[in-house]
């Protein structure tokens, strides 16, 4: 990783960019950005995180930050990830509230009073953007959002419309609070509420149509989104009591097995003692289904244990948030 310009400290804003492959907009986007803000005559620095890109968009990150020292670079050896671009951005972030927007000009940096006065002033943690008015392609973009961000609201208790949209507003300490790994960067809003930061709203915001290039994301995002939705309430859950789970589901897997397996013994030796037909044990398909989940069971129930033993050993087991104390 490399990182161009100083850093600075005690600043209003800091803007993280992720970027792949955005050399034509990163000019525009930091002229407007750094219009935006000298209005509101605000300290602030934009980071733009080349995430590896192979065009000469690292070029013009390094010629923007020598005409302008409030703009700052970092470039990953090779493309990890959005989510790897915003950890590291909020990593080095230093202004007093971190707003993120996609480079592909799609996100208005004309949002950016508002989101800041309702992180400021009205106390929010979080205010996640909106696109009411989406100027993607209805087929293959809107209406597997509706779905995903339906699914979303359901599992995390969150009441957003646009989990994924890139344009949020964040407290500097939401986001040196929470680690955003894989491709988690969807559900950032779920991390920091799973940290203890429970004030989170959403603001409509303008959405415009792609100026430049091509979007980066395909039809797969969704389903990796929902897989990655799904292990982030795992883990969240039961991430650090996995006994709960694994010992609970292998218990009452193995109650059911050996009540049938002892259901269908008994029946046998009735008819047998009452000289009644009968089919021998081993040729009964419920028994090797009970059998079967007498075997699961006690799998599960070793994999609960594996886990709390793993739990019991990991630096983590004992990291919480504290507000405040005196």
């Amino acid at each position: 990783m490399y990182i161009c310009a100083m850093k600075t400290t005690n600043l209003n804003l800091s803007v993280v960019i992720s970027l792949f492959n955005e050399e034509e907009s990163l000019a525009e986007l930091t002229e407007w950005i750094s219009r935006v803000a000298s209005g509101m005559n605000l300290s602030y620095e934009i980071i733009l995180v080349d995430d590896g890109s192979t065009d000469a968009s690292w070029k013009v990150v390094c010629e923007l930050g020598k005409q302008n020292p409030a703009i700052r670079g970092i470039r990953h050896r090779r493309n990890y990830g959005k989510s790897a671009a915003l950890f590291n951005g909020f990593k080095e972030a230093a202004g007093e509230v971190v707003i993120t927007m996609d480079a592909d000009l799609q996100d208005s940096p004309d949002e950016i009073p508002e989101l800041y006065r309702m992180i400021t002033e009205e106390g929010w943690d979080i205010v996640s953007g909106w696109k009411q008015k989406r100027l993607d392609n209805k087929l293959t973009k809107n209406l597997p959002s509706k779905l995903y961000n339906w699914t979303a609201r359901r599992i995390t208790g969150i009441s957003l419309h646009d989990m994924n949209c890139g344009l949020k507003a964040y407290r500097s300490e939401v986001v040196k609070s929470i680690e955003v790994y894989g491709e988690m960067h969807r559900y950032i809003p779920y991390l920091a509420k799973n940290e203890g930061f429970t004030r989170i709203t959403e603001k409509p915001v303008h959405h415009s149509k792609r100026k430049y290039g091509k979007s980066k994301f395909g039809m797969e995002r969704f389903i990796n989104g929902f897989l990655d939705l799904l292990s982030l309430w795992f883990l969240s859950t039961f991430g650090k009591k996995p006994m709960h789970f694994f010992g609970f589901t292998g218990l009452l897997t193995f109650l059911v097995g050996f009540v049938c397996a002892v259901w269908i013994i008994v029946e046998k030796l009735v008819a047998q003692s009452h000289a009644l037909p009968y089919r021998p044990v081993t040729d009964q398909p419920g028994f090797f289904l009970a059998l079967t989940a007498l075997i699961l069971g006690v799998l599960l129930f070793l994999a609960g244990l594996l886990g709390e033993m793993i739990s019991r050993n990991s630096q983590e087991r004992n990291h919480y948030n504290i507000s405040e104390k005196f």
